[in-house]
């Protein structure tokens, strides 16, 4: 069996997760498709847990990273804020930097796994 190795980075507030992985990957999502529920749809989460997950970063941040409108005739939709961009941004430059530095290290562990 073949290891997948991954970064996983989560910020904590609290006791709870503020910044993470999944709540990255719904950033992401929403600001394709500006909406929560399609951004839930897409990841295979309802609406619930999704918004739920915003919720919980919003209260987190001293800044929303999501803005909502309200439904109705003009439609409703859901957009990234300008710290939402902000984290989504700084997020993946930490992995990114971190894939590069611990590489060897990674590999190197790896190879100690059982095959």
């Amino acid at each position: 069996m073949k290891s997948k190795v991954q970064f996983r980075l989560r910020i904590y507030r609290d006791d709870s997760i503020a910044i993470g992985p999944g709540k990255i990957a719904l950033l992401e999502a929403i600001a394709e498709t500006g909406s929560i529920s399609a951004a839930g749809r897409q990841l295979g989460m309802s609406y619930r847990r999704a918004w739920m997950l915003i919720d919980e970063m919003n209260k987190a941040l001293s800044s929303p990273a999501v803005s909502t409108a309200a439904g109705g005739s003009h439609g409703g939709g859901t957009a990234l804020t300008a710290v939402g961009e902000q984290i989504v941004k700084h997020y993946r430059a930490i992995e990114s930097t971190a894939r590069v530095a611990t590489a060897a290290d990674i590999t190197a562990l790896t190879r100690l796994l059982a095959q």
